[in-house]
């Protein structure tokens, strides 16, 4: 069997499905859908299994071609899709359809080819394709590869393409939350969320230096416009953390006067100055894509304190961050 004799195939069960809507009503639940799709394949002398793994993609295989069924009970012809990893794709699928139940507004049927309907990736705790049958241009048109591709792609490779992909989305001020490469990564955030006031000190100090190391904009003069947004942003995002006051990172009297009550000078450089050796443990063990979202490159380990250097006193007005921190070493 050909794809074109596939898609007779498909639009025939498409007609029926939109028949059995004038006759009998619209479906009433996905699992009554999704049935009816395959009492029809069935119907055509097709084997079909009723029993299939809850989380098979696609839904219905059959041989080298496959059938993805989705449902809504809503008035739109968008859904969230499958997981952009395909962790449990059936291997032997090679040519994916999409058939879509839409039983808001008047009910209605249709049928499509899977990487035309993909239309969007949301980058949520595990990515996962949206699809839409009213799309104009997929998703992997705009990634400027193809389904077919980006499907054998490495994990690594397909969050490549998915962050590229979110980069252009944002707007200015906004940052990727989500930059892990693979489906079940160590890194994961909390299902509550923590108050950076009721943290004990080492955490705190642990946090201040990570956020400091991302965001040398935090030595910007103080009157600066968001200028802790990133580091505020970090700590929730990556960290869980909620900090509402964001001058009690950096320039609240009680981390500035930490190391010396004595009041007066730079707050911001008395602050950074207390914590720079766990700033330089930051340096070395975050990860590699941490400093390219924040950054928007990749820098060796060794070499990010002295690049943190020279971005800071670009941002620095009143002050050289290089000539007052980090004198012993700034290259370790």
């Amino acid at each position: 069997m050909n794809n074109t004799e596939f898609e007779v195939i498909v639009e025939d069960v498409v007609a029926q499905l939109n028949q059995n809507i004038r006759t009998d009503g619209k479906f009433l639940t996905s699992k009554q859908f999704e049935d009816g799709v395959r009492n029809i394949l069935a119907s055509m002398g097709l084997s079909i299994n009723y029993n299939p793994h809850p989380h098979v993609f696609p839904d219905i295989p059959l041989g080298e071609f496959g059938i993805e069924v989705k449902f809504t009970t809503n008035d739109t012809w968008r859904s969230i899709a499958n997981s952009v990893f395909e962790g449990m794709r059936d291997p032997s699928v090679e040519h994916i359809y999409l058939i879509f139940g839409k039983m808001g507004g008047e009910p209605e049927v249709r049928w499509g080819k899977y990487d035309d309907c993909v239309m969007h990736v949301r980058t949520s705790h595990v990515p996962r394709f949206e699809v839409d049958m009213t799309a104009e241009e997929s998703l992997f048109d705009q990634m400027g590869t193809t389904y077919e591709l980006f499907s054998k792609a490495s994990n690594d490779q397909k969050m490549a393409y998915v962050r590229a992909y979110a980069r252009k989305r944002l707007k200015p001020g906004e940052r990727l939350w989500w930059l892990e490469e693979k489906e079940e990564q160590e890194h994961t955030l909390p299902l509550q969320v923590r108050i950076y006031m009721n943290l004990d000190q080492n955490e705190k100090r642990k946090l201040r230096a990570e956020a400091a190391i991302l965001c040398p904009q935090i030595v910007k003069p103080s009157r600066s416009k968001d200028k802790y947004s990133d580091a505020v942003s970090y700590m929730l995002t990556y960290r869980g953390v909620l900090c509402p006051q964001a001058r009690d990172l950096f320039s609240a009297g009680s981390v500035a006067l930490r190391a010396d009550p004595v009041r007066g000078g730079n707050y911001i450089q008395r602050a950074l100055a207390d914590i720079e050796s766990e700033m330089r443990v930051a340096a070395l063990t975050l990860e590699d894509a941490l400093f390219e979202e924040y950054w928007g490159m990749i820098v060796p380990s060794e070499a990010r304190i002295a690049t943190w250097l020279a971005m800071a006193d670009r941002y620095a007005q009143d002050w050289v961050p290089s000539e007052a921190l980090f004198l012993n070493n700034p290259f370790g």
